[in-house]
């Protein structure tokens, strides 16, 4: 949430914002699921705050301090901490997310108790405690949030420190939390745990690249006009042209350049080969469009 937003309420009200607000607390709901009913159960301590308040929760000899309680209260601290060092810098939904994070926890422990995991295979559970999470951080990260947590040290650190490879450092910390509990919880609950973060380290990035993938389009054509007619009227987008020689040919041709969404792109190529049969199409993958129409910077 910006200032310029809160100058104009209307604009905190628009689709987009609205869009925004309902994929950042689904966000966090896939957390909360993920973490409170696959990863507490099962002791999956995977780094994180949850990380934490799971070998916590061990350590520390309290009926009343579970996981969950045990994340609040990691949470909070984090959060002031947050305040205290970084000011208004913090980020309003860094700080909204972790709240509502650390709430929808601690209310599915009060209605839904977890006294032991739903199966007897840890294998199959690790697949949803790690499924979820990443699912739930990407579409966090793809809405410029974060659900908070060791995310707060990494913003203190870069900001006092000047450190580049915070990720690093917080891999580092999370493979101790990890390795800490082969010594907590056994062997076989350590060696999940250490498999998981392997896991989500590759399935963030996964699922974010997948959620904004589209497609690169060049195509050489000698109809480069009515293609781009149907560019712009049927998908409602636009498309440079550029002048080409073929090398063999040194016949001039027209090469229109666009990048659309997945489902564009099957009627466009379609299109192309109805409007000039013999046009030639590069199409590529890609996750990272900056511009109008796509993402802002």
């Amino acid at each position: 949430m910006d200032e310029e937003s809160l100058k104009h309420p209307r604009q905190l009200f628009s689709r987009e914002k609205v869009l925004n607000f309902l994929l950042i607390n689904g966000g966090v709901l896939l957390l909360s699921l993920g973490v409170y009913f696959f990863k507490f159960p099962n002791n999956f301590s995977t780094g994180g705050v949850s990380g934490l308040a799971i070998i916590f929760g061990k350590l520390i000899p309290a009926e009343w301090l579970s996981p969950a309680t045990m994340m609040w209260i990691i949470n909070m601290v984090l959060l002031v901490v947050g305040f205290v060092f970084l000011g208004r810098g913090f980020g309003f939904w860094t700080a909204y997310c972790s709240l509502v994070f650390s709430l929808e926890t601690w209310v599915l422990e009060k209605l839904c108790p977890m006294k032991a995991p739903f199966t007897d295979q840890p294998l199959l559970e690790l697949c949803f405690a790690m499924m979820l999470p990443a699912v739930g951080s990407a579409l966090l990260f793809n809405c410029n949030a974060s659900s908070g947590g060791t995310d707060i040290v990494a913003m203190i650190l870069k900001k006092y420190t000047g450190l580049d490879d915070i990720g690093k450092a917080l891999f580092v910390s999370d493979s101790l939390i990890a390795l800490s509990s082969c010594w907590i919880f056994g062997m076989r609950t350590g060696l999940f745990s250490l498999l998981g973060l392997f896991m989500k380290a590759f399935l963030v990035d996964s699922v974010i690249e997948n959620i904004n993938l589209c497609k690169f389009f060049a195509i050489v054509t000698s109809k480069p006009q009515e293609i781009c007619d149907y560019i712009i009227t049927q998908l409602n987008r636009s498309s440079t042209v550029i002048d080409a020689v073929g090398a063999y040919s040194h016949l001039g041709c027209k090469v229109v350049l666009i990048a659309c969404r997945r489902g564009e792109a099957v009627h466009l190529r379609q299109k192309c080969k109805q409007l000039d049969p013999k046009c030639f199409m590069f199409i590529t993958n890609t996750s990272e469009i900056i511009g109008k129409g796509f993402r802002g910077v």
